[in-house]
């Protein structure tokens, strides 16, 4: 090989090898001050493309699941002003039962209905008033309801709910009942107890839906930690890998920064004809 002045292959190999070492260095310190090995995505494209696609998937789980928990407050808002209409008719049952004997007088039945009556107010309050924002919950709007559950806009990611529930006191006919006599009493009995049955009707309805979201919470929980645990197997950094590979770049590039130095002293072996 005859000797050259203008062009010095020997270094410009060394240069070569020496950038590339410097770039693969630069790129692990990179992936562990990030934690993310993608600090050059052209150097692993398609796992880069993957990694990025799993990551989407978990974002649309969370925010699904956040609709879900939402959903599930939702009822949860219903089942609350259900549970104390509930507990307002046991108490309006416990009371015409104490109208319907004999051991009350008219005086005391009047006191009795004074609290009736209170109850039966409050009972049509809480139908009127319970919401989840806007939306009123027992006062008899019909609404269909869709929940976005999943990650996708397909049919299966969404659960459908129709809520028609009405629970006012005008409604189960609680408005028209009296404790002023012991026969008045005696006829809201019958009137107190199908209004329990429909309010238990009410809330089985509500507790169905509130099961299954409470399914869908679970089971988007799972499909979350499986979805992170697969990305983060491609996306993370391996720190002991990074780590190697740092330590071994910086090795080389002080052997090629040698070599370079050798190489840049080629051209000087010309004069070596000429003195």
């Amino acid at each position: 090989m005859g000797l050259r002045i203008n062009t010095n292959l020997a270094s410009l190999s060394a240069q070569h090898q020496l950038g590339k070492s410097q770039r693969k260095t630069e790129g692990a310190m990179k992936a562990l001050a990030s934690g993310n090995r993608f600090s050059n995505p052209g150097e692993s494209s398609a796992d880069y493309a993957i990694g990025e696609h799993l990551r989407g998937q978990v974002k649309g789980m969370q925010a699904a699941k956040m609709n879900a928990e939402n959903a599930y407050s939702f009822i949860q808002v219903a089942e609350g002003g259900l549970n104390e209409q509930n507990n307002i008719l046991i108490r309006l049952r416990e009371l015409a039962i104490q109208s319907a004997s004999d051991t009350f007088s008219d005086t005391e039945r009047e006191f009795i209905n004074q609290e009736s009556e209170q109850l039966t107010q409050e009972f049509e309050r809480i139908a009127q008033t319970t919401s989840f924002g806007s939306n009123k919950l027992l006062n008899g709007d019909s609404r269909e309801y869709e929940f976005q559950v999943g990650a996708y806009g397909s049919e299966e990611n969404r659960i459908v709910y129709k809520a028609d529930t009405d629970t006012r006191a005008s409604s189960l006919n609680v408005d028209s009942i009296s404790m002023s006599d012991k026969g008045d009493a005696r006829d809201a009995l019958e009137t107190i107890d199908e209004a329990l049955v429909s309010v238990a009707g009410a809330r089985s309805r509500f507790g169905a839906i509130q099961s299954r979201l409470d399914s869908t919470v679970n089971n988007q929980n799972v499909q979350i930690e499986n979805l992170e645990a697969a990305r983060s197997r491609i996306a993370d950094t391996d720190v002991g890998q990074a780590v190697s590979e740092m330590y071994k770049q910086q090795a080389l590039q002080q052997y090629q920064i040698s070599v370079l130095s050798h190489a840049n002293q080629f051209p000087s072996n010309v004069l070596r004809l000429i003195a």
